[in-house]
């Protein structure tokens, strides 16, 4: 039996909320020994979680129950640094919210030290995970839409859009990208804040402390291998947020889509590459089901405080079990792991090239040189 624990702060105005802290909730061969909240507003969440014990610090509830694996809710990458250092020299796996650290730098830090303690860190990636993006990777490699030519990302595109929305948002569907087609060979980015080229002095106060972001307008051109064009794009553009964010793939002979709307459906046309406006249609298409998971308890949704009539609560509520499920099984040597430090790696890699590659107004090839964030230049070292 393997203890798990939770850090799952609720205060501060924290946002997210994806369900993250019920990821090992019902799985077989674990119990959640304890809960790390400092809210002290926070009794409902520390019992719907079936939590033994209750720590007002991550840190004192590491040291006293010293758990096999630890889940990070917070989707603050400023605190995963430290939390997931802390925890693989405390010989604890990891599951934590995305995205990872603020810079490559405290990733390739971090993934030395999960090789060095052999602790499995998964990453809360989820498209790696539902059956959606699972189908649509599985359709583009089998060649069902013909030879790729482009995929188009989009971040949400709300108050937060650019910087902010590229890395909370955007982070999803560039991770998608690269476990689709592979890491990117370069990235040219043209980023712009109020109209005006990005500068290093153009920090942005984000609406959570993530780090430093810039712009409120970005425009990024990747090259992916087999002469696969990417084009990732945030703007803030949408005052309440309608779910812009999603992933179109355009091949020879259809295009495959997903956004992040409804039921976040996979579907299809067929009429590329040269779709007429009048005639063009859309399909929707049923990836197979997921096999349950062995002996796992069925969620009880709305006990947990989770509504299933909105579908988005279920695809980060199961999903977020799925990447659990897989962390269990990757320790215990029966599955690779889905969404390790390596692929979290790229998808950042992928954010701070896009910030460098604008900074100096050319291509910047990948696996970056500069492993800092570049906006991180007016802060103390």
């Amino acid at each position: 039996m393997l203890k798990v624990c939770i850090s799952h702060d609720t205060g501060g105005g924290r946002k997210g909320g994806h369900f993250t802290h019920y990821s090992f909730t019902g799985l077989p061969g674990v119990e959640v020994a304890a809960l790390a909240d400092s809210n002290p507003e926070s009794e409902k969440t520390f019992r719907l979680t079936g939590a033994q014990r209750r720590y007002d610090s991550f840190f004192a509830m590491m040291e006293k129950e010293k758990p096999d694996i630890v889940v990070l809710c917070s989707r603050l990458p400023g605190e995963h640094y430290e939390q997931i250092r802390f925890a693989l020299n405390h010989h604890c796996h990891v599951l934590c919210e995305k995205p990872l650290a603020e810079a490559p730098e405290q990733a390739d830090e971090l993934l030395a030290l999960s090789r060095k303690t052999n602790c499995l860190v998964q990453m809360a990636h989820l498209a790696r995970f539902a059956p959606t993006f699972r189908e649509m990777k599985r359709m583009i490699h089998a060649g069902e839409i013909g030879r790729i030519l482009t995929c188009h990302m989009r971040g949400k595109e709300d108050t937060r859009g650019g910087g902010e929305d590229m890395l909370v948002l955007g982070t999803h569907v560039l991770d998608a990208a690269a476990w689709i087609f592979g890491m990117p060979e370069q990235v040219y980015s043209d980023i712009r804040i109020q109209g005006h080229a990005l500068t290093v002095k153009d920090v942005l106060h984000t609406t959570e402390p993530l780090g430093p972001c810039g712009g409120d307008e970005v425009f990024s051109l990747y090259r992916f291998p087999n002469r696969v064009n990417g084009v990732f794009e945030s703007r803030e553009v949408i005052e309440r947020g309608d779910q812009r964010l999603g992933i179109s793939v355009c091949g020879t002979k259809g295009i495959l889509t997903i956004r992040y709307t409804g039921h976040r459906d996979l579907r299809i046309c067929r009429d590329f590459p040269v779709p007429m406006e009048d005639q063009s249609h859309f399909e929707v298409v049923t990836p197979p089901e997921d096999a349950p998971i062995p002996d796992a308890v069925p969620l009880e949704y709305r006990a947990l405080g989770i509504n299933p009539d909105q579908y988005y609560n279920l695809y980060f509520a199961e999903n977020n079990r799925r990447a659990a499920w897989n962390l269990l099984r990757a320790i215990e040597g029966k599955e690779p792991l889905t969404a390790g430090l390596e692929s979290a790696l790229e998808s950042l890699e992928m954010i701070t090239g896009a910030y460098q590659s604008a900074l100096i107004h050319a291509p910047i090839s990948f696996p970056l040189v500069n492993r800092r964030n570049p906006l991180a230049v007016n802060e103390k070292k």
